[in-house]
């Protein structure tokens, strides 16, 4: 596949629990902390190739600082640049960020902020981190139930429709699928610039904000290790919010939970389906349809909370998960 975003690199989030946060992707999910800078901590999964795909920062609200995407070459980092800057939606170059190059700064139609780069530092392990086996930059964590990497991020939006054209006519990436629900009106879109079926998510905001954070997702690549973690989550008290359980929609396994700041973490068993066809067309659920609205999110294993699709961060006013129930 030719698309100028050739990955996710990582998601940067605020956390008003700083200390908790990390100790929580630490101790139970394994991710190493490869830096700290001020505010920030710097992480990383064991499978992750670069220096870091998670940055935590103190703050006094939960949600999404940052998005990174990495170019497919310098010169597609350019282009990226440009056609951006031409939409409207361009903030600028920078060179200031920790383990990353030259990158441009943008804003998508909603307001979340991401940046794009070709520059950014491999993660190097030292003798005591350095893995046997040579595809892998790290050697598996003996914490917790450890990830093995980034996978992909979910957005809540007011216009659907508005930010998944900015991804697809300007960013270059692939619409996968999508939900219509009431009238027509399109609740969530499912984009990729891989095989994989997503790599970004965007969900309708039923709040009426604008600029919220839905969730992170970290990737098993075994469904057993979501009975794990929910063992260990349980035992813990960790809010697991639904799960384990099969999404129709991308097929994958799944564990949706919250982090002590508030943050919402999904955890993927498996990849789900690969999509190889270059002429692909977008799987498209009506879920105006009570099977589609039913299946599409939960193909099998219980039912999604009332919070998921009115809670995300930051929290809007009236829509805690306190307020909302389960």
């Amino acid at each position: 596949m030719n698309t100028d975003i050739a990955q996710l690199v990582s998601v940067a989030l605020y956390s008003p629990k700083p200390d908790e946060t990390v100790a929580f992707f630490h101790d139970m999910l394994g991710l190493e902390i490869s830096h700290r800078e001020g505010q920030s901590v710097y992480m990383r999964a064991y499978e992750d190739f670069y220096q870091y795909s998670l940055k935590i920062t103190e703050r006094k609200e939960p949600g999404l600082d940052e998005v990174t995407w990495r170019a497919s070459s310098p010169e597609a980092l350019g282009q990226l640049a440009a056609r951006i800057g031409t939409s409207g939606l361009g903030i600028g170059w920078t060179e200031n960020d920790y383990a990353h190059g030259r990158a441009y700064k943008f804003k998508f139609p909603d307001g979340h902020q991401h940046k794009v780069l070709w520059d950014l530092d491999y993660f190097q392990a030292d003798a005591d981190l350095a893995s046997k086996l040579r595809s892998r930059p790290s050697k598996r964590p003996l914490r917790g139930v450890p990830v093995r990497r980034i996978d992909h991020v979910n957005l809540m939006v007011n216009d659907v429709v508005k930010n998944t054209d900015f991804m697809v006519d300007t960013l270059g990436f692939k619409l996968r699928e999508q939900k219509i629900g009431d009238g027509g009106t399109v609740v969530g879109s499912w984009l990729s610039v891989s095989a994989l079926v997503h790599e970004i998510g965007l969900m309708r905001d039923g709040t009426g904000s604008s600029g919220r954070f839905h969730h992170v997702c970290y990737w098993y690549g075994a469904p057993q290790h979501l009975l794990d973690i929910a063992d260990v989550f349980s035992e813990r008290d960790v809010h697991i919010e639904t799960g384990p359980a099969k999404h129709g929609t991308t097929q994958a396994y799944f564990l949706y939970c919250f982090e002590p700041g508030g943050n919402r973490v999904e955890l993927f068993g498996d990849t789900g389906y690969l999509i190889f066809d270059p002429a692909w067309k977008p799987v498209i659920w009506n879920v105006e349809n009570a099977i589609d609205l039913e299946k599409s999110s939960i193909w099998f294993g219980g039912h999604l909370a009332k919070s998921f699709y009115r809670y995300a961060t930051p929290v809007a006013p009236g829509h805690s998960l306190e307020e909302i129930g389960r």
